[in-house]
């Protein structure tokens, strides 16, 4: 294995706000790429204020949705509004391999960042675009969130409801994360083509194409002609063996089980209900989906006689197929996630490292750059403006015309 890391020598420019642009550039970042994040002046990002907006958790002193999605960069203050600012925006793209944007269409147009302004400055450009609803059709313009664009425009928060439930509330990224994870695959085919062809290309994704993608399965259904099955009651659910069940002490367990006419009798002899199998309710799958409000309200009453622990070990020892509803806190300190690597320290000065997430994608021939601190506002502004050729008096002239703040 190569020390270097994979993506070391690529120039990346983050000029995307908030999380699904950003986190792309992240995991570039993961891999070892240079990245540049070009922040408003004086407010920055208004990404590192989210932590402490509600329902988000909060952890005084630790910004830790900042650190998650901008580790690994540099920063520096740059006013695109400024017209000033073009000769430090058109360096930087002439430097850059990749330049990463969520400005909505209106935006891109006004401050002179389109594909078209600016693809013609480096022929080799990856120019990565996120939106929310696309880059055409009638809603192209609206601003677009994970919780708008993702969960409730494509059917996602309706599908997770249980009967005439209210949609529920998911949690903060679950969207923005999956999208940036196809934005960095696009940009990775993006320079793949580029080592084929020697040239650049437009990369594009949506949030509302990652929900629909999401809700794949039951999406297409509908698209040939199937009825929508949700939302679901849990009393009476079209599968009593893919449901969630209550233990004696509160906590949730789901089943899944896809070899029904294998599992099915491992399980009743689990439960301590052999002669369920001889009942002509569980026959066959046909016979128990028919009757599938009968085996909840069996179910029920089983699960809710033992604690989880016991449960666990049970099935596990029938070698059935399901999942513990763990809660935030377990996740946090599940030795699977630790195991894996998926929690992993940021490298810093203190005595004791705050864990973070890692990027998903791995390849076991590459290792990753250690997560390391995400930047202060404007950290590296003056560092960068000289690697790209601007001098003392050139930097002040960016200051005189408002391009960069002055000096803290």
């Amino acid at each position: 294995m190569d020390d270097t890391p994979l993506l070391q020598g690529l120039h990346v420019v983050d000029l995307a706000s908030f999380i699904a642009g950003p986190a792309a550039a992240t995991v570039l970042g993961d891999f070892g790429a240079d990245v540049v994040k070009v922040e408003p002046p004086r407010v920055g990002d208004t990404y590192r204020a989210f932590s402490r907006m509600p329902p988000n958790p909060r952890v005084e002193g630790v910004n830790y949705a900042w650190q998650l999605d901008n580790r690994n960069k540099r920063s520096i203050e740059l006013n695109l509004k400024s017209p000033g600012a073009r000769p430090v925006l058109e360096a930087l793209v002439r430097w850059a391999d990749v330049l990463v944007t969520n400005f909505p269409p209106p935006v891109r147009a006004r401050l002179g960042v389109e594909y078209e302004d600016l693809a013609p400055l480096n022929g080799r450009l990856i120019y990565a675009d996120i939106t929310g609803f696309g880059e055409t059709g009638p809603d192209a313009h609206l601003p677009g969130f994970d919780a708008t664009a993702y969960w409730a425009r494509t059917g996602l928060m309706d599908l997770t409801r249980q009967g005439d439930a209210p949609p529920a509330i998911n949690v903060s990224g679950a969207g923005d994360h999956s999208t940036a994870v196809t934005l960095f695959a696009g940009i990775m085919t993006a320079l793949y083509r580029r080592e084929k062809t020697g040239r650049g290309a437009r990369v594009t994704a949506s949030l509302i194409a990652e929900g629909a993608w999401a809700a794949g399965v039951w999406l297409q259904a509908l698209l040939v002609g199937a009825r929508n099955p949700r939302p679901v009651d849990r009393l009476h659910p079209p599968n009593a063996l893919a449901n969630t069940y209550r233990t004696a002490d509160n906590r949730w367990l789901l089943l899944a089980f896809v070899n029904e006419d294998k599992q099915v009798p491992l399980f009743l002899r689990a439960i301590g209900h052999p002669e369920a199998a001889e009942d002509p309710r569980f026959k066959d799958s046909a016979s128990r989906h028919v009757h599938s409000a009968d085996i909840v309200a069996l179910l029920d009453q089983a699960f809710a006689r033992r604690p989880l622990a016991e449960w666990r070990t049970l099935l596990d020892s029938a070698g059935l197929t399901y999942g513990v509803v763990q809660t935030l806190e377990e996740s946090a300190a599940d030795p699977q996630l630790k195991a894996n690597g998926v929690l992993v320290p940021i490298e810093s000065d203190g005595a004791a490292p705050h864990l973070t997430i890692d990027s998903p994608v791995r390849l076991d021939q590459e290792r990753k750059v250690p997560p390391r601190p995400a930047p202060d506002l404007g950290e590296h502004t003056e560092d960068v403006l000289g690697e790209l050729g601007f001098d003392a008096a050139a930097i002040e002239e960016l200051r005189a015309a408002e391009a960069i703040p002055p000096p803290r």
